[in-house]
Parts: C-alpha cells; structure tokens; sequence
C-alpha cells in the first residue's frame, strides 16, 4: 500500500535534523585586490612622487608649477577621503588596503612638509611635530597590537582634513592675507596633531593595562 502525500509530509516533519556537521557553511565572499578602494589607494602612493617633482621644478616657486603641485595634491587628498568609505560601503575592505592606505596618507602628508619645509615656506618645527606625530603613533599601535587595537577616532580624522586644507593653500602661490590664513589654518593642524598625538598616547597606555591579549577595541 503506498503512503499518501500527507503521510509523507509527516515523515519528513519529524525526522532527525540533519546533524551540523553535514551542512556546508557559506564561504567569506573573496574581495579581488583590484577592487577601486585599492585603485584609488594606489593611485594616491602613485601621485607622491609626481607631487614632489612638480613642486621642486625649478626653485620650486614657480607659478604654473605650485599651481599644478597644488593640484596633484589636492586629487590625491580627495582619493583619500573615497577610498575607505568605498571599501566600507561595498565590502572591499582587504588586508592589502588595510596596509597601503595609511602608507599613502603618511607619504602624502609627509613628502608635502618636508618639501615646504625645505623650500622654506613652511618652519622644520612643524615638519618636525607633524611627521614625528605619525612615527610615534605609528609605533604605538605596533607596541599594543598584541593586546588590543587603538582604533582610529573623529579627532584624527579632523586632524588629517586640517592637515590637507593647510598645506594645499600654502602650495598655492599667495602672498598677503591669503598666505597668512594658510599659516592660521596650519597652526590648528599643529595643535589638533598634538592634541589627538596625546589622546593615543592615552588610549595606549589603557590597552596596554587592560590585560591580555586579543582585540579588545574595533579599528
């Protein structure tokens, strides 16, 4: 005698799960490295050295060529602000990203003061405090990686946008207010890289003395 349609339903409603360990899990989905996150970091580390040239062309005060050095660096800043939200929003974040975009935002930055600073249109204290800032910090999130992760606040995200608004005006060729205001605008940079260089000295010494390993914090 054959089961009817409702019998079977029966059986199948009350049998056995199957055990866990025969359902496959989904695989983590692969994030490919040429993603346009990491096209837009590498373009940036790419722009670094096409900035220094055009801002040492010449004696490095020539109008057209700051004009154009102002430019490239303004493209590579704006490349910064995409990259991460990209990643973020369209789930491309990857481990080489996580490695290159900082690299690019220190190069950046860095380059840019040193060469200021060397075509004397911006003191060495800066260039000093500012790339000694991202050394020093760079190797406290080095020191307590093992015990937690110092995750990056609003404070140094508002210091970096400071940073690239005042060094993109003081490459322009101004004179007068203009060149006075990119010196105000650079001095709240300075105090926001000390300020938030403090905050992780802070946050550091708190991962350091919480204990154990492990992450104890989101980046």
């Amino acid at each position: 005698m054959s089961a009817q349609p409702e019998e079977i339903e029966r059986r199948w409603a009350t049998s056995d799960p199957i055990p866990s360990s025969m359902v496959t899990p989904h695989a983590e989905p692969v994030v490919p490295l040429m993603n346009i996150a990491n096209i837009l970091t590498m373009l940036r580390i790419a722009l670094v050295p096409l900035f220094v040239v055009a801002l040492f062309v010449g004696d490095g005060h020539e109008t057209f060529w700051r004009l154009v050095a102002a430019a490239l660096f303004g493209i590579a800043a704006i490349t910064d602000r995409f990259d991460g939200q990209l990643a973020r929003k369209y789930g491309l974040v990857t481990d080489f990203g996580k490695l290159a975009d900082p690299i690019a935002d220190k190069a950046l930055i860095g380059s840019a003061v040193i060469g200021l600073s060397v075509l004397g249109d911006l003191a060495w204290w800066i260039t000093l405090v500012i790339c000694g800032r991202e050394i020093g910090v760079t190797l406290l999130r080095l020191a307590v990686v093992r015990r937690g992760v110092i995750p990056a606040g609003r404070g140094g995200k508002l210091k970096t946008l400071m940073q690239s608004i005042a060094i993109a005006v003081l490459l322009l060729p101004l004179g007068g207010w203009l060149l006075g205001a990119g010196m105000v605008l650079m001095y709240v940079a300075v105090a926001l890289t000390v300020i938030t260089g403090l905050d992780y000295v802070g946050q550091a010494m708190r991962v350091w003395f919480a204990g154990g390993p492990g992450r104890t914090r989101g980046a």
